[in-house]
């Protein structure tokens, strides 16, 4: 049979790449360098959007030569066939054959593709742009998605990585962030066995730029970054993490930028319908869950049509013991007699521990007792729905014009039934210290009370509910328009997000004394030898009513923009190298606005008390925690106790006719507008023998903002209010962006890649609004700032490529980033004589009160790295191995940057983890699929408590598993799973002696069937 090889670009390759609004218009960005005449082809087929047919048999597969980029496709045929005895001659707008230059003038009809509907593109998306006719598979393989990552990869012109629609789906993911944590330089946050926020290269996850279909995404949270797990990974078509932006890019990232496709019909071969579903297993809550979608496509002509729907239930429960901090002695020590001194009294007999000065900080702050322990059980129940449509007019390859929407909801309901024990209550005190550590950071002069016996530990039984709903949709038009040697891109769009979150808290206290220590990897408290000592667990009647404190949270994120383009290519006399330049403008109008109030209840009706200090814990119907939830005992410890649910507490104690208000004083409202131009500009050329290809530009961004808040007022009859109308304020700055990319082919497949650029990451909306929040009791009032400016980075890289055979790649690359304006709170000025009024109206006196705000810090600090890739199909090594592969990447990471410590007490960067690796080995062929994939992440400091110590959180390694097997052609069976070695979390402060938190979320099981038609 004649080998026939067909050659397509699919738009979704297109629309990840750094240069797609060039490659759609039909302009070369790159060079294209010597190499077989497939891969040469299967470049210009990515840039033009044209496709080749030839016989392989008759044809052959010359080597070509190389063309220089910016070339009209005409020219640029002609000059990579000239010298291999082949021609080119177009079959219609879209199809090009390449044949012998003796062959016949006739037109001969291009091959059909089985199912194909006329003029649709010929190879279905999960495809590698060069396919086997024969063996065209209508669902694509694990490994033709990594060799088309490969390609996308390779012929972008800076720094980036990609996965695409198999990746994305055929992953045991819970979410989009799962997906993606399998990408060089990516790492996730974990929270409660669910990944959630994304981190590139070490650094905070606001550091992040997110877009969805060129658009920058809401969420809902209150600063810039986004919570991917709102996101079903089946509706995504595919992502491109890129790491050095060029101007044309809207911002950049200082970390990088995270670029989100959906699916449009024209990437699939006519008509597609495919259709999952899936049940998942969680071996804690004993629960199974739902999970379906469905995708459907078709083209008819010039039009295109595309739906997809993903719907999934998720329980999961997780036993935690958590809240194990340091506490700074001095919250003993400061006290009033006879507690301060009973504190300092207890220390020199038990520990020999003389305090010289009880005020301080430096030397009582170096004396830690435990903070809390508390045994908590979380139950989190997600329901998550999305979907997404286009519609697309393309009356030829020069002309398109694309309608997409993407909407979807997630709500969740998470219940946490707490059983704690608060040493540092304010009723308490040292009485015995049985056991003390001098030694084990002594290098801080630090002393570790290990094991303590206090006075009045507050005891907690805590019924918590979260409830969060998030609504959000996204829609954009987009026009592409090419001629011979020009385009025009245009996009107009809007992103929104609404959320609310709705908090309780059902509190009952018991004071006693009891006695609290370190375990092995957590704490305890038992009862002490105190005749006045509790078992915390058995005791109802010993916990009194507190209240039934609630949260309300509404936030509403609103982003408006449009973008124009422009590109040309040139061919010019005096200046060949230049091929094509390219400039543009983009206008974005974004407004985020946030509510917020609380209010406790403490009766039976509103205003009432009647339920403090009487009603006890045995008052309502109480059940075990091991029933409340699914799943059985507690896994952590052997405790089981009695609580009351959370079904109960909100139907009783919630009176009618109850709602909780908001509370102006936290009123904000930010809205930003955004105005940016860029020109650039792709150079070709030959230095000796090896072809560059340069890009370069810069972009002008003036930003404007406008800020709203209330302000507190105190009222003449001594009561706390606010301004009539909100307070606003206006701010803004202009940048100028530059970016510099370049590749070299320093020989058949090894390629240098270098880039260096400036960019900027905007501050927090929270940190921005123009509020004023009073803390009366501590004389402090605490702004936001409209005039802060971005924090930004001067970053530059270098690496080294090499692609092989069948997809295969070898990379290495050396990244350095210098981060300047950090945004921390400051103290920033003085308001003097400020009257504060007791309760009772009663003027308590003037103060002079600080005013604290974010400012960009001074100064900078150094993020270095290091990563390395290994795509490696082992059939390149021996036969035998035919089907076999591993996909791997490590990440190591170095700041400058000290955590903030008041002791002086020297931490990595919060949130770097030093070393971050991913390894995928897996299997496939036309029948069966099997991966195993394991992620690791360092330890890293989570946080510095009370600005004092560092807590760190645990390494984390998790080991995630997939099987497949085809029944028919269109049908496939999964076998999937998460966290198979049913790791747990934890964490410690300063040394792993010391625990702060230890968790277990457990293994997760799915089986699911996919139909593809």
């Amino acid at each position: 049979m004649r080998r026939i090889l067909f050659l397509s670009i699919a738009l979704a390759l297109q629309a990840a790449t750094t240069t797609a609004t060039a490659q759609e218009a039909g302009v070369a960005t790159e060079a294209i360098a010597s190499q077989p005449l497939d891969r040469a082809l299967n470049a210009l087929s990515r840039q033009t959007g044209l496709q080749f047919v030839y016989g392989a048999q008759a044809a052959g597969n010359p080597e070509t030569r190389a063309i220089p980029a910016g070339l009209p496709p005409e020219e640029g045929l002609k000059r990579l066939l000239a010298g291999t005895g082949l021609r080119h001659r177009y079959l219609n707008a879209t199809t090009v054959t390449i044949e012998a230059a003796g062959a016949m003038d006739a037109p001969a009809p291009a091959p059909a593709v089985p199912g194909a509907a006329p003029g649709a593109a010929a190879v279905p998306q999960a495809l590698s742009p060069v396919q086997e006719l024969e063996s065209v598979q209508v669902v694509g393989s694990y490994s033709r998605s990594l060799e088309q990552a490969v390609d996308i990869k390779r012929s972008n012109i800076g720094f980036s990585d990609s996965i695409v629609a198999t990746d994305v789906a055929d992953f045991p993911e819970q979410n989009l962030s799962e997906a993606l944590q399998r990408m060089p330089g990516v790492t996730i946050e974990r929270n409660k066995g669910l990944g959630t926020r994304v981190n590139v290269r070490g650094l905070p996850s606001e550091f992040t730029h997110v877009s969805i279909n060129n658009l920058a995404t809401a969420s809902g949270s209150g600063g810039r970054d986004v919570e991917f797990d709102i996101f079903a990974s089946e509706i995504i078509q595919q992502v491109t993490v890129q790491k050095s932006p060029t101007a044309a890019d809207e911002e950049g990232g200082i970390a990088g930028s995270v670029l989100i496709s959906t699916a449009r019909p024209f990437d699939y071969d006519g008509r597609k319908l495919v259709a999952s579903a899936e049940g998942a297993y969680n071996s804690i809550s004993e629960q199974t869950d739902p999970r379906l979608s469905f995708l459907a496509s078709d083209t008819r002509g010039d039009w295109g049509a595309l739906v997809s729907f993903s719907k999934a239930e998720r329980t999961n429960r997780t036993d935690s013991t958590s809240g194990i901090n340091f506490r700074p002695m001095f919250r003993f020590l400061e006290a009033s007699d006879p507690r301060g001194s009973q504190a300092a009294e207890v220390l020199e007999r038990d520990a020999g521990i003389v305090v010289r000065d009880r005020t301080d900080r430096d030397e009582t702050g170096r004396i830690i007792f435990q903070d809390k322990v508390g045994d908590r059980v979380y139950l989190n129940d997600q329901d998550k729905w999305g979907a997404t449509a286009s519609v697309q007019y393309r009356p030829s390859n020069r002309f398109s014009l694309t309608f997409d929407a993407m909407i979807g909801g997630y709500d969740t309901t998470e219940d946490e039934y707490d059983a704690a024990a608060y040493s540092a209550s304010s009723r308490s005190t040292l009485e015995t210290i049985h056991e003390y550590d001098a030694t084990t950071l002594s290098e801080h002069g630090m002393v570790v009370l290990r094991d303590v016996s206090y006075t009045a530990t507050q005891h907690e039984f805590l019924s918590k509910e979260r409830i969060n709903r998030t609504d959000y949709s996204q829609y954009s038009v987009a026009m592409d328009w090419k001629g011979d040697s020009w385009g025009i891109d245009a996009m107009l769009g809007y992103s929104g997000a609404e959320k609310t979150l709705d908090y309780a808290n059902l509190k009952h206290v018991a004071y006693a004394p009891s006695r609290t220590r370190w375990t092995g990897n957590s704490g305890e408290t038992v009862p002490s030898d105190n005749p006045g000592t509790i078992d915390m667990y058995d005791a109802p009647q010993a916990y009194l009513f507190e209240a039934y404190e609630t949260t309300l949270e509404q936030v509403t994120d609103d982003k408006y923009a449009a973008q124009l383009d422009f590109s040309k290519a040139l061919d010019l006399a005096f200046l060949p190298a230049l091929r094509t330049v390219q400039f543009g403008a983009r206008y974005t109008d974004k407004s985020k606005e946030r509510q917020y109030g609380e209010l406790k209840i403490t009766g039976p009706a509103a205003g009432d008390t009647s339920w403090v200090d009487t009603r006890t814990l045995a008052d309502s119907p109480l059940q075990w925690v091991s029933d409340i939830v699914p799943g059985g005992a507690y896994g952590v410890k052997d405790l089981d106790w009695r609580q009351v649910s959370n079904e109960y507490a909100r139907g009783a104690f919630r009176y009618p006719g109850f709602a909780t208000p908001f509370d102006e004083g936290q009123y904000y409202r930010v809205d930003e507008e955004v105005t940016s131009l860029y020109a650039m500009a792709d150079f070709a050329f030959d230095l000796g023998s090896v072809p560059l290809s340069v890009n370069a530009g810069a972009r002008y961004s003036d930003t404007a903002v406008l800020s709203f808040g209330y302000h507190p007022v105190q009222n003449a009859d001594g009561t706390t209010g606010y301004t009539d109308s909100p307070v606003s304020r206006t701010g803004g700055y202009d940048d100028i962006l530059p970016s510099l990319n370049m590749t070299a082919e320093l020989s058949d497949g090894l390629l240098l890649r270098a880039a260096a650029s400036e960019t900027l990451i905007r501050p927090q909306l929270t940190d921005i609004a123009y509020k004023r929040t009073a803390s009366w009791n501590s004389f402090r009032f605490t702004d936001g700032n409209p005039d802060l400016l971005p924090t930004t980075a001067r970053q530059w890289e270098i690496g080294l490529e090499k692609y092989l055979e069948n997809g295969g790649l070898l990379a290495a690359s050396y990244f350095r980033k210098k981060i300047e304006g950090v945004v921390v709170n400051s103290l920033t000025g003085v308001v003097e004589d400020v009257a504060v009024y007791n309760a009772n109206g009663t003027l308590n006196g003037r103060y002079d009160f600080d005013v604290y705000q974010p400012v960009n810090a001074d100064g900078s600090y150094e993020v270095d790295g290091v990563e390395l890739i290994a795509q490696l199909p082992l059939a390149m090594l021996h036969g035998a191995l035919e089907g076999f592969g591993v996909n791997a990447n490590y990440t190591r990471l170095d700041s400058s940057l000290a955590g903030e410590s008041d002791l002086g007490i020297g931490t990595p960067m919060p949130g770097l983890a030093e070393n971050t690796f991913n390894v995928t080995l897996y299997y496939d062929n036309d029948r069966f699929d099997a991966r195993l994939s394991y992620n690791h992440k360092d330890e890293y400091v989570e946080s510095i408590g009370y600005n004092m110590y560092p807590i760190w959180r645990d390494a984390y390694g998790q080991l995630d598993m997939s099987i497949g097997y085809r029944l028919t052609d269109s049908i496939k069976l999964t076998l999937k799973g998460i966290n198979m070695t049913d790791e747990e979390t934890g964490g410690y402060t300063m040394d792993p002696s010391f625990p702060t938190m230890y968790e277990r979320s457990g293994r997760r099981i799915s089986l699911g069937i996919r139909a593809d038609f």
